[in-house]
């Protein structure tokens, strides 16, 4: 189930804790955050490629596509068996900036994103179904967990994909993971 917690960033202490979607849309709305839980379509084969899961999700592709200047979008999936898994997860775990809005659409599985906004850490467990979009210059960091399961459409402005301007702030050290076990 989708959940939000806010923090404070001074304390790390919680604020709110909620699963109620539209809390979490509005809390994220206030933040400048889009939040919105859509119904797919479909469900990816274990062994769909990436070509195959984007053909299956073409009403939601074209659903962003139509939000934004988003002419590019791929569909990455990392399960516990991926042999980057570790280094992406340490890579995705240090806070970190894009030039470009960071959209995506949880097909399968999960993921928490983490959002350091002003003097709060804002951290968002997206799951199946879920649909967020940060705004680029967001400080932000990405958990998939020790045992990763998700699929998502990535959706870019940037013709080169997943660029991040690391901040070198050690922020994310504070606050909790995500526990996939």
């Amino acid at each position: 189930m989708s959940e939000l917690t806010l923090y404070s960033a001074q304390s790390s202490s919680v604020v709110l804790a909620t699963r109620e979607i539209s809390r979490i849309q509005a809390v994220l709305e206030q933040r400048g955050i889009g939040f919105e839980r859509w119904q797919a379509a479909h469900r990816p084969d274990i062994n769909a490629s990436p070509a195959q899961i984007l053909e299956n999700y073409q009403r939601e592709i074209e659903r962003t596509q139509a939000r934004g200047h988003y002419p590019s979008v791929d569909a990455i999936r990392v399960l516990p068996d991926h042999p980057d898994r570790v280094a992406l997860r340490r890579k995705f775990l240090k806070e970190h900036v894009h030039a470009e809005d960071e959209v995506r659409f949880f097909v399968e599985g999960c993921g928490l994103f983490c959002l350091h906004i002003g003097n709060e850490v804002v951290q968002v467990l997206c799951e199946t179904n879920d649909w967020i979009s940060i705004p680029a210059g967001t400080p932000h960091w990405f958990d998939m967990g020790e045992t990763p399961c998700f699929c998502t459409l990535r959706f870019f402005n940037n013709p080169k994909g997943w660029v991040a301007e690391f901040t070198g702030d050690s922020i994310a050290e504070r606050y909790p993971l995500l526990s996939t076990t």
